[in-house]
C-alpha cells in the first residue's frame, strides 16, 4: 500500500480553504500530506502542487473535493490525470463523484466509464466558463451603450484650462508654458487637449 495524499486549492488568498481542509481531516490524511494552493487552476504551475507532484510515488492515492480543484482546463485536466494515473501510477479519488475512483474498477470497463465521467465533467466546466465570459461580455457591450462608463474617472481640468489651451492653440504660448500655469504635467495638458480640441503638442 502507498501513502495518502490530500489537494487543496482555492482560486485566491482571500477564499476560504476551511471545507476542503475539514474533508481531508475526515478522511484521515495528515496535514503534512495534504498540500494547499491558493491561486488560479487556470495551469498546473502552482508551487504545491508542483511538490506534491515530486512526493507521489506508485501505488500513492491523492484526495482531490472535486475536480475543479485539480484544474479549470479541458485539455490541461485531461493531460493531468493520465500522467498521474498511467505514467506515475497514483490513484486518484474525486470526494464529490464516487465513480471517479481509480481505485475501483481497474478492468477495461471501469477505467472506460472513468475517463467518459471525467471527459464530461470537464467539457461542462469549462464550457459554463465560456458562457460566463461571453455574458460578461455582453454584460459590459450593453452597458456602453446604455452610456455607462468604465475605468477610473477623469480629474477636472483647472478653471483656467480653457484659456490657456486655447492661448497654447492660437500658439499665443508655448504647450510647456501652458501645462505650467494650468498645474498640470506637459503630458496631462497635452492628452487632455487631444480629448477635448482633437489637437496636441507635436512640437519637440
Amino acid at each position: 500500500m502507498g501513502k495518502v495524499f490530500g489537494y487543496v486549492r482555492v482560486s485566491s488568498k482571500d477564499q476560504n480553504e476551511d471545507r476542503q481542509m475539514i474533508c481531508m481531516q475526515e478522511l484521515g490524511i495528515p496535514r503534512r500530506n495534504t498540500y494547499v494552493d491558493k491561486q488560479s487552476g487556470k495551469d498546473f504551475k502552482r508551487p504545491q502542487y508542483q511538490k506534491l507532484l515530486k512526493k507521489l510515488k506508485r501505488n500513492d492515492v491523492l484526495y482531490i473535493k472535486s475536480i475543479d480543484r485539480l484544474g479549470r482546463n479541458y485539455e490541461d485536466v485531461q493531460t493531468q490525470w493520465r500522467i498521474l494515473t498511467k505514467e506515475m501510477g497514483v490513484d486518484i479519488v474525486v470526494i464529490d463523484m464516487p465513480i471517479l475512483d481509480t481505485r475501483r474498477g481497474k478492468d477495461l470497463m471501469g477505467t472506460f466509464l472513468s475517463d467518459i465521467v471525467l471527459q464530461v465533467l470537464s467539457f461542462v466546466a469549462e464550457n459554463e466558463r465560456d458562457n460566463i465570459r461571453r455574458r460578461q461580455a455582453e454584460g459590459i457591450a450593453a452597458a456602453r451603450a446604455r452610456g455607462v462608463r468604465f475605468g477610473r474617472p477623469k480629474v477636472p481640468v483647472p478653471d483656467n484650462f480653457p484659456e490657456l489651451a486655447q492661448a497654447y492653440l492660437n500658439r499665443e504660448i508655448t504647450g510647456v508654458e501652458a501645462a505650467r500655469l494650468c498645474g498640470m504635467s506637459k503630458s496631462s495638458f497635452d492628452r487632455r487637449c487631444k480629448e477635448i480640441y482633437g489637437k496636441e503638442d507635436t512640437s519637440a
